[in-house]
């Protein structure tokens, strides 16, 4: 009967693990010398996934220093390496008021983390010929037929026609010139609509009695800040898109996401909105006040929001679901697979290639990133800290991040609930957990030199 593994790992990973195991075990065995007992005690200290057990120590110190000296409120980490869990640990609370410890399976707001699944969403659309990336956003939202573009003037702004529709893809790409409102020139309009940081912080939704359509086609009637195709724009850009998936599939979007990913890939615990039976486990969020401590952030859309108690009406493809770390991970690993999970195909492999390729390289700016279509891109070693070329991920407003890397077989998941998040937790963490792989896949062109003896 096939083995199966908990997040998809191909069989020769593992065959190739047991090779490696029964060769050093062979190697041992034939050195006749008092020191052969000295690498059987370093392979000790070694996990088989290629990670330093005593170097993964760091990586739990690390952590903890963040919840004991106040700094965060909570943390999940998982690591996944060829499939099979590397590194787990959960620090700190889900509440600390009342003190209800961390757990593997704590529900978190993953905010901007929505957009890869939505753009999934799109790809698959995409392969069943229901929608084209050139296709005009008009050809879902008529609205979107006729926009405008608001530009900074001495006199205030001024406001031109856009010189094309937006396409499906300026949307992927977040190259539409859709913010989120925010831009001091045209603030004051979203406003007026319930739009921009005047409804919540701009992305946010989950209090809106109006289905999430209503609002992207309200959104059409307001001024972008750059005509399609010229900047990298970051805004609703995903939640327009998640009206297309609702329109060209004949679902809500809860309903396309629930049926065609999160059932499929087994993610049993991911919506736009808990369940009741599972609120408890949805984690506090947390602030960091002036002083750098973790206070519990206010109710409201500026604070623990409307996730369990709400109109439970709008869905938010750029920022409304809350998962878990291992959910994601799972999610995350069918990328990584290139589409496919325990036999079960989301995507094709080449969908996934041209979503984690940079597809806008004249336009970001980030130097050695790129921007595919829904992920961000690692172009340069360095770019984005240790991780490889190739490399694809990107975070969430409640301060949670990710990131596959494909070179060395490994999805990186990093859940914390804190906004305004003043830590730098987030961005050390995946510096921690290299520092422990001490197995590492070649690097290209190079030769080791040979073990002096």
């Amino acid at each position: 009967m096939p083995q199966t593994f908990p997040f998809g790992s191909p069989r020769r990973a593992a065959l190739a693990r047991l090779v490696r195991t029964a060769t050093a075990a062979i190697a041992l065995g034939a050195v006749a010398s008092p020191l052969a007992a000295q690498p059987a005690r370093v392979a000790g200290t070694r996990a088989a996934n290629g990670f330093s057990v005593e170097r993964l120590a760091r990586v739990d110190r690390f952590l903890q220093q963040y919840v004991d000296s106040n700094r965060i409120g909570g943390a999940v980490a998982l690591v996944i390496r060829d499939g099979q869990v590397a590194y787990q640990k959960s620090v700190g609370w889900v509440d600390r008021e009342s003190r209800r410890p961390m757990t593997p399976d704590a529900m978190f707001r993953i905010a901007s983390q929505s957009k890869a699944i939505t753009s999934t969403a799109v790809l698959m659309l995409v392969e069943e010929g229901r929608i084209a990336l050139g296709d005009p956003v008009s050809r879902f939202i008529p609205a979107y037929a006729h926009t405008m573009v608001a530009s900074r003037a001495d006199s205030g702004r001024t406001i031109v026609p856009a010189r094309r529709q937006i396409t499906i893809q300026d949307l992927l790409t977040h190259t539409a010139g859709v913010s989120y409102g925010g831009e001091r020139w045209i603030a004051d309009q979203y406003a007026a609509k319930g739009l921009g940081p005047a409804a919540g912080n701009g992305w946010y939704t989950a209090d809106k009695t109006e289905p999430v359509c209503e609002t992207m086609e309200r959104l059409a009637s307001l001024p972008f800040v750059t005509q399609p195709g010229e900047a990298f724009v970051y805004g609703y850009s995903t939640d327009i898109l998640g009206c297309v998936v609702e329109r060209a599939s004949g679902l809500s979007l809860d309903e396309f996401v629930r049926t065609r990913i999160t059932a499929p890939l087994g993610m049993t615990d991911t919506y736009f909105f808990v369940p009741p039976a599972k609120a408890s486990r949805l984690v506090t969020l947390y602030m960091n006040d002036s002083t750098g401590s973790a206070t519990r952030a206010p109710e409201g859309s500026r604070g623990q929001g409307h996730y369990v108690v709400g109109p439970r009406r709008s869905y938010s493809g750029g920022a409304g679901i809350v998962s878990t770390a291992r959910d994601y991970a799972r999610f995350l690993q069918m990328m990584l697979n290139r589409g496919e999970i325990d036999g079960v195909r989301i995507l094709s492999p080449r969908s996934v290639d041209l979503m984690t390729s940079n597809q806008i390289p004249t336009i970001y700016g980030q130097n050695g990133k790129g921007f595919g279509l829904g992920f961000e891109t690692v172009e340069r070693v360095g770019a984005i800290g240790y991780y490889s070329v190739g490399s694809f991920g990107w975070g969430g407003a409640y301060g949670s991040s990710y990131m596959v890397d494909p070179v060395e077989r490994m999805v990186v998941v990093f859940m914390i609930n804190q906004m305004p998040n003043r830590t730098d937790v987030a961005s050390k963490f995946p510096t921690l957990v290299y520092q422990a792989l001490t197995e590492v896949a070649p690097r290209a062109g190079w030769t080791p030199r040979p073990t002096l003896r």
